[in-house]
């Protein structure tokens, strides 16, 4: 009974130190920005998502967790104007794209990370879109206050087939390329 008492202080002291240690940095959604490109057969689009709320967490000063909420409800074209830009925006809101009504949010946590170079990680999380969760891959840099990234993203994986050649195959100029790219810099 002794040495269970022992073990039990000892792993609480243990654990109690990991999380001592472990600092979670809240991100600041109005000062980060992530940038978003579709392209298409004749030409690309390009936009913006609203950050809705993150952290980053850090043992030892590199990089140990995170996970963030985008709000898709904001997701604007910044490459058109008018009438084009509300009909791009409303269709990429409808259910044939993000489908906002019902799935408002998007989500990342980060379930492994490893460290690729000084202030550089390779972080695999757990991306959901349109409630559909898929494992996404990409590497980071911090410096300072700062995070930045790019990710190439399969929207079928996550059930957005308008427009792709793999799902209509006779689409021909009209297809859209199933990977979106994103630019992300998050300042915490």
């Amino acid at each position: 009974m002794k040495n269970l008492k022992t073990i039990a202080i000892t792993l609480l002291v243990a654990f109690g130190t990991t999380l001592a240690t472990a600092q979670s940095k809240k991100i600041n959604p109005e000062k980060s920005t992530i940038n978003w490109v579709g392209k298409k057969v004749t030409g690309e689009h390009s936009g913006t998502v609203n950050l809705k709320e993150g952290n980053l967490i850090f043992k030892d000063g590199k990089v140990a967790g995170g996970n963030f909420t985008v709000d898709m409800t904001s997701i604007s074209t910044t490459d058109l104007s008018g009438d084009w830009k509300l009909k791009l925006d409303g269709h990429l809101k409808a259910d044939d794209f993000f489908g906002t009504e019902k799935n408002p949010n998007a989500t990342l946590v980060f379930k492994k990370i490893a460290t690729k170079a000084n202030g550089v990680y390779t972080i695999t999380g757990d991306l959901t879109i349109k409630g559909i969760t898929n494992p996404v891959t990409f590497d980071m840099a911090v410096k300072g206050n700062t995070a930045s990234t790019v990710v190439k993203i399969d929207r079928t994986k996550y059930n957005i087939k308008y427009g792709s050649k793999n799902f209509f195959e006779s689409i021909g100029d009209k297809a859209i390329n199933d990977d979106f790219d994103l630019t992300v810099n998050l300042q915490f």
